[in-house]
Order: C-alpha cells, then structure tokens, then sequence
C-alpha cells in the first residue's frame, strides 16, 4: 500500500475467499456498519465487512498525500468528550474505551456575515446568554428556540427507539412513539423559527450550521436543525490520532471474535433467494454466503444498485425509493503548510462564511448563477485539534474548506476517470480553488503566501471514492417528508437482510453511530442501548 495510503482493515485478494463460515455480513465500512459489526461482535457473532475503498471507515477515514494528512468527513463531534453522554458510551462500548477524544476550545464554532460574526460557545445556558448578549431584545424568541431544540431531543429518542421493534409491534405503537417527534419533524426549519422572530439576523444565525445536514431553512425539517444545535451545544472534540483512530480502534473488537474488514472488496450484488438474504457477490464473482446480510451503503446504493431489480420492484423498496432525495454534494479544498499551528497562529474554532443572512435567497442565488457568492464556506483547522499532531507531522499544518456545489456542474466527466478527467476539469476545479482561497486569505491572513500543497475534491471524488451516486454526503436529504417514511429503519422487507447508516437515522457521525445500535438491537432482538448505557 503506498505511503499517501492510511490504510485500516485488510486487503482482499480476488477469488480468495476469506475464512468461513460468517454469521453476518456487512456491506461498506462507514461508522455505521463498523459499530454494527462491533456490537454484533459482542454478541458473539463472527463478522465480515466489506469496503470497496482501499481504506475502512466511510466518510471517518483520513488520507495522505505529499507529507500531509486530512480527514475527509470528522470536522468535530459533539458529545463524545462528556463521559456519561449516549455517544461517549457507545464509542467507548465498540472500541473497549481505546479511542481517546480531545476537546475543543470554548467558541467551537463562528458565524460570520459580512462584517458581523457571531461565536457558538460550549454549554447551553453559555450559548443562550451569548445569542442573547448580541439579541438583547430576541431574549424570549432564543429561550423558545432552546426549548424547541430540546423537545425534539427528547421525543426523539423514542422514535428512533420504535425503529429497532419488529415490524408487527412497531406498527402497532408507531403513533404514540412518533406523534411528539412529528409534531415537529413535519414542519421546516424556517416555518418554526419564523413562528419566533422576524428578526433576520437572528434567523440567520440560529439556522447558520445548516451546512451539517446539507439543507436550507425552508427546505430542511426542524427535526434535524433542532438535532444539530443540540449535538453541539455543550462544545466538540475531535479523535486523539485524527480520523483513522475511529477505525483503528473498532477493528480489533471485531477481529478478537473472529471477523474481518477486508479492503478493495466491492460487492457487485445482494443474493436474495426464495425471499432471504443470503449473502454477497463481489465484483470479481466471488460469492460469499452468511444468514444475514447488512447494508450500510445507503437506501439508493441498496436498492438500485446491490439488490436484483426484480425483488427491489417485487418488495415495494423500488417504489419507497421514489419518496427520497439524495442529499447535497460539495467541493472541499485540502491545505497543507509546512509551519505549526502554532507558529501560524491558528485555532481550533471552525468558520461558517455566509454572503448574508439569508441562507434560501444565497442558495437560489447561486444555482440560477454559478458565479454569485458562494452560498456557505466552511473552514476547519484539523491540525489544531489533534494534540498528537505534532508528534506526528512537526512544524506542518492543515486546512480544509467547504463548500455546497451541485453534483449536475460536474456532470459531464462522471465518465471520466479519476485523477485523469482533462484540462478543462482541472481548470473547472481551479476556478473554485481561488474563490475558495479567496475567503482563506480574508479570515485568515497569515496564511496567505505560506501553503505548499493543496488540492481540490468534487462531488465526483465523492462518487469515486464513497460510490454514492450524485455525490452526497448526507446520504438521503433532511426533509419533512424524510421522516414520514416508516420503511427507513434497519429491517427490510427481505428476510434476514437489514439496513445500517445515516439514512435510518439521521446524518453524520452520531447519526451513523446510533444506528448501528438500533441495526444490532433488531438483529438480536435485545434492548443494546440499554446495556450499553449500564456499562
């Protein structure tokens, strides 16, 4: 494996089938499928997952290049560095407490419009007296806000728990476990928030992290506005080692009972016979059977692409499949210094870069007019957050930048190969490069004239590197009507074939973590959660 490689799991050799029999087997390597596998592996249950990426982890995996290291997808995490908190627990519970996480400093997040900006501090009574101190006369529409925030934490967790129950039961208490959640889940985010304030500012800055899901107000349920503020309201951290840690830590769990992650292993199809699952073809015509089968890839790849046609139409999933959108795809530049953090002057705090205040007109205006400001840039500084990092790569740094870009603008070399898509590509990716760079350099000086080595990923690289189709990165989008859907949960129609990942909870790291729970819990038909909490 070359040395720009961080390589976590083991590589597949073609036609050389691993070691069975298998009691599960789990397609992809994304957080949820890995804590799925972990748990499972608790259970007692010889496991083998399956990562058509030269490296497991999804969208938690880091690589290298030139001498440099970034992560493509742990920005920060909230949560996981309070001890008693559901996700530190379940973190510690598939890594037997060997991932280590580090804090962020107090601001972990600023808001920035024009001349104005706007700091998010840790702490929920800190964040509500500091929105106050720049709202002095919202006061009562951001203590509402807060209480919103929290109703939907609350009744969230016994949707989702609904989620794990056999589909004879969870039928049957499905309206009084989700009536108090989709009170709220079916409204949008501006819809509520306008019910607060009219004051646009504020509106501006309450809905400012909507690039976490990947969706303006008026188009994303409040439901995970509401689940995002929350997330982060008592600050972040980031994994001590940087992002491959989260695997790292999890393969050995898996491994001690007799599983594997195998790398370069793309599974071509799900082998679906007499109405079960029964295990996998990959793409070099290697089957592999087990009892169970678990898809971790996402609703779209599952059904349209890994299941045969005819049992996606046979079972309804073709037709369910039409009541979802893929979800937003983007751009992001990766920098690398050769100077520290330190020297540099750099912080932890991420920057969120508005052109103003109003996220849906910035959106509109930038898809009727590629060349109007860009509606979101987002700027981390992962070499800040790691403490590791300096022993790791000294006196260097890094920097990413985020931005929204349609997946259509990129369109016309998805047939292209990667690393080989032409000039007027590279001049395509260049262009954004520099309007990229360009607000770098206003927020952040310094570094203008020191960056040794940068380079641009696009919706394609998503798809070349994640196989999503249109380039997502929050799997299915965050709508209303998202979370109307009673099939989006770990049991399918299929007999003995489940479903893990964002798309049966919600996005991101969390998301994808929590619902390997509920997948393990519905496979084994126990309450993990429960006893993972005990722990």
């Amino acid at each position: 494996m070359s040395k720009n490689h961080v390589l976590v799991g083991t590589k597949y050799k073609p036609g050389v089938i691993p070691s069975a029999p298998f009691d599960v087997i789990l397609i992809g390597s994304g957080i949820g499928c890995l804590s799925t596998a972990s748990i499972l592996a608790k259970e007692g249950k010889k496991v083998l997952v399956l990562e058509q990426h030269y490296t497991a982890g999804g969208f938690t995996h880091a690589y290298k290049r030139k001498g440099y290291e970034w992560d493509v997808g742990i920005h920060y995490i909230g949560e996981v560095h309070r001890e008693n908190s559901a996700l530190r627990k379940i973190f510690d519970y598939i890594t037997n407490s060997q991932l280590r996480w580090a804090p962020m400093e107090d601001v972990y997040d600023r808001m920035i419009f024009g001349n104005d900006h706007y700091d998010f501090v840790s702490g929920a009574t800190r964040w509500k007296e500091k929105l106050i101190a720049y709202f002095p006369q919202e006061r009562k529409a951001i203590e509402q806000y807060l209480d919103l925030v929290f109703q939907v934490h609350q009744s969230s967790r016994a949707y989702f728990a609904e989620k794990a129950l056999p589909p004879f039961l969870a039928k049957i208490v499905h309206p009084l476990m989700s009536s108090k959640f989709n009170k709220l889940s079916k409204q949008t985010t501006k819809q509520v928030l306008s019910g607060l304030t009219q004051n646009q500012k504020l509106l501006g800055v309450l809905s400012g992290q909507w690039g976490d899901y990947g969706m303006p107000p008026s188009q994303s349920s409040f439901a995970i506005q509401a689940m995002i503020a929350k997330h982060y309201l008592n600050g972040a951290a980031y994994p001590v080692g940087g992002a491959s840690s989260l695997a790292n830590c999890i393969l050995p769990v898996i491994q001690s009972a007799g599983g594997e992650v195998f790398v370069n292993a793309r599974v071509e199809e799900i082998l679906v016979y007499r109405g079960n699952a029964v295990g996998v073809r990959l793409e070099d015509g290697t089957e592999i059977n087990a009892p169970m089968v678990v898809s971790g890839v996402g609703v779209y790849n599952t059904v349209a692409r890994l299941l045969p046609q005819t049992i996606a139409q046979e079972t309804g999933l073709e037709k369910k499949l039409q009541n979802v959108q893929p979800s937003a795809s983007h751009v992001c530049l990766y920098i690398g210094i050769k100077r520290s953090a330190k020297e540099l002057g750099l912080r932890q705090t991420n920057f969120w870069i508005y052109p103003d205040y109003d996220h849906d007109q910035n959106i509109e205006n930038y898809l009727a007019n590629p060349s109007a400001p860009l509606p979101l840039v987002y700027i981390s500084f992962p070499s800040t957050k790691d403490p590791e990092w300096e022993k790791r790569y000294p006196n260097q740094s890094t920097i990413e930048i985020v931005s929204f870009a349609p997946y259509e603008w990129f369109q016309k070399w998805e047939h292209s190969q990667w690393n080989q898509r032409g000039k007027e590509y590279q001049q395509y990716k260049e262009h954004y490069t520099e309007r990229m760079l360009a607000h770098l350099y206003l927020h952040v000086p310094q570094v203008k004239g020191q960056i040794d080595y940068h380079e641009l990923s696009t919706p394609l690289s998503t798809k070349h590197f994640a196989n999503y189709q249109f380039g997502e990165i929050y799997g299915i989008d965050h709508t209303p009507e998202r979370f109307a859907q009673k099939w989006l949960r770990p049991q399918t129609p299929i007999h003995n074939l489940y479903l893990t990942g964002q798309d049966i909870v919600t996005d991101g790291i969390g998301g994808a973590l929590f619902s390997g729970v509920l997948t393990a819990s519905a496979i084994t038909s126990k309450n993990l959660l429960n006893r993972i909490m005990k722990e």
